[in-house]
């Protein structure tokens, strides 16, 4: 017993982690018990009635008040069934928002190795779980064990015989159900597990539906659709053969005792030692006590659900968040940006990805990364975007750790633009203004004016919808080229201090390409920019290129001083630009 009181105790802290519409949860169990209680009420009434019986006697008074009675209990039993649901709502509502809060400020090393789809279904279905316990299964247990004790009280008052005659069913269910309860929350738990995991992989090639085309894989993704259709399927159909033995044999004890509750009741009768009333009055009493017990099989089953929706709910809200979400405030123009030793490991049971990497960047320099694929170059602009922090080493803005500064002053002074130029479904305008603290106040004109200097505003303005043109999930509905642009003006209207490119050139045409350099060229004037090169015609000018191979840095210098004196860069230079 002890140990499922250890077990719960995380459930019950997460419940209490949140803020209880204790009003409602207390009118709405009042008016729980109030219903169970004038539930209780009812057969008694129904014995007056049968016992009492005559055309002679009828009363029409005595009619209205049962009728009453069930009127009552239904108004309350409605009140009751709302505030605790919307309770159940108001709790899962605070999870699902500290979920999804503490969610997009994990690092991104969380989601290095976590399907998005699984953390989805946690904050929708796991939280789904703990309200339907809240709302539904909780409340009905604690009417019902109301309605159980109460029945129990009132039937040894009636008639003890046959109140232990009833009772001997409880020791013979209770070995049938508690087994059949523990194999169900396995059972739950595992669908809950493998619903997480069939999310993910759903979302996942939803998400890369182009690949998927491209690729011929519609059978791959088939079959693989299809087996973890049958792992759901398997668990649906094993809860459904616990549920096709708990009714029936449900079913069998009920109809036992009511078949040996009449019988021993009818002879009661016969001899004058009952009333018909009082038979009548026992078996309504025997049903408030049989349809709440079928009811805790599903409670218990419940609970067990949530307490393991509760384990995943806290794992996840026990992750520490990224460093520096407090930090100093720190404007970083003009201030150059020191990399001392740094070295990175993506695990620490892993060998290192960089090691003893050591640059200096000088405000409004350009910095290439250039070397073999693999080497350690994206790894190097996750460091200084800080999606990672360093296992080893430091990187300093001015004489300032930049682990000492809060990330939102940080990221908000560097506009980093990407091969793939990241947009969100919604329009041109929603995209441009994406994360900025007042885009509300942001006019058109500051929007065509980026636009322009991003050599954007020519194709937006074809649009029939100009800024409000929706782009498509992930940009579809715009070309590499136009979303390449639109990146770009997104960067020129944050006027970022330091400003990153992963060679946002290299998979656009050459008409494209030659139009996104001189909006590139425009936007990097006067900035600290970083490159990773992987054409070299595009960073001959650069002020300095660090060669990165094997995560390591073993050439530093001009484009003519790495020709004179690295060998492997010199080879790269021979094969791209002769």
């Amino acid at each position: 017993m002890e140990q499922q009181q250890n077990g719960l105790k995380p459930f019950f802290s997460l419940i209490l982690s949140t803020k209880i519409p204790k009003f409602a949860i207390t009118i709405g169990l009042i008016a729980s018990v109030i219903t169970t209680v004038v539930g209780l009420a009812i057969p008694l009434l129904t014995r007056e009635l049968v016992d009492g019986f005559s055309l002679a006697s009828f009363s029409f008074s005595f009619i209205f008040v049962i009728a009453a009675v069930f009127i009552l209990q239904a108004v309350i039993d409605g009140v009751s069934t709302y505030l605790l649901a919307a309770a159940g709502q108001q709790i899962v509502a605070q999870l699902r928002e500290k979920m999804w809060s503490k969610l997009i400020r994990l690092p991104v090393s969380y989601f290095d190795k976590q399907q998005s789809g699984e953390s989805v279904s946690r904050v929708v279905n796991d939280t789904g779980i703990v309200k339907d316990l809240i709302s539904q299964h909780f409340p009905q247990f604690i009417s019902g064990l109301i309605s159980i004790i109460g029945a129990v009280i009132i039937l040894f008052i009636m008639d003890w015989k046959m109140t232990l005659i009833m009772l001997l069913a409880v020791p013979f269910t209770l070995v049938i159900m508690i087994p059949l309860g523990k194999t169900m929350a396995k059972v739950s738990r595992g669908l809950q597990d493998e619903t997480a995991t069939f999310s993910g992989n759903i979302q996942q090639t939803l998400g890369e539906i182009r690949l998927m085309k491209s690729s011929n894989a519609e059978t791959y993704e088939e079959v693989k659709g299809f087996s973890g259709i049958k792992k759901l399927l398997g668990f649906g159909l094993k809860e459904a053969k616990i549920f096709a033995l708990i009714g029936p044999f449900m079913y069998f004890v009920v109809m036992a005792v009511i078949v040996m509750i009449i019988g021993y009741g009818g002879i009661r009768v016969a001899n004058g030692t009952m009333s018909t009333g009082s038979l009548v009055a026992f078996l309504l009493y025997l049903f408030q006590i049989v349809f709440p017990i079928t009811s805790f099989a599903m409670f218990f089953t419940q609970l067990q659900k949530a307490k393991g929706a509760t384990e995943r709910i806290i794992h996840i809200l026990d992750i520490p968040l990224e460093n520096g979400q407090q930090g100093k405030e720190l404007d970083i123009s003009n201030l150059p940006l020191k990399v001392e030793n740094i070295a990175f490991a993506y695990d620490e049971s892993d060998s290192s990805v960089l090691k003893n990497i050591t640059f200096e960047a000088n405000p409004g320099e350009m910095i290439a990364f250039a070397g073999p694929s693999g080497g350690g170059k994206t790894t190097m602009f996750g460091l200084l975007e800080r999606y990672y922090e360093p296992t080893e080493g430091k990187i300093l803005i001015g004489e300032t750790n930049i682990h000492d500064l809060s990330l939102s002053s940080w990221r908000s002074q560097i506009g980093y633009v990407s091969q793939e130029s990241a947009m969100m479904a919604g329009t041109i305008r929603a995209n441009l203004c994406y994360g900025l603290e007042q885009a509300d106040s942001i006019t058109d004109k500051q929007l065509w004016e980026v636009c322009k200097m991003a050599y954007a505003d020519q194709f937006v303005q074809s649009f029939p919808n100009g800024l409000d043109t929706e782009v498509g999930e992930r940009g579809v509905k715009l070309s590499g080229g136009q979303r390449q642009r639109i990146a770009i003006a997104r960067a020129f209207l944050r006027n970022p201090k330091i400003l990153m490119m992963d060679e946002a050139t290299a998979s656009l045409d050459s008409q494209s390409e030659g139009i996104v350099q001189q909006a590139l060229s425009r936007l990097m004037e006067g900035r600290t920019t970083f490159v990773i090169a992987h054409r070299l015609s595009t960073i001959v000018d650069a002020d300095q290129i660090i060669f990165i191979e094997n995560g390591e840095v073993t050439g530093k210098g001009t484009h003519q001083e790495l020709i004179r004196d690295h060998a492997l860069y010199r080879e790269f230079a021979e094969q791209q630009l002769t």
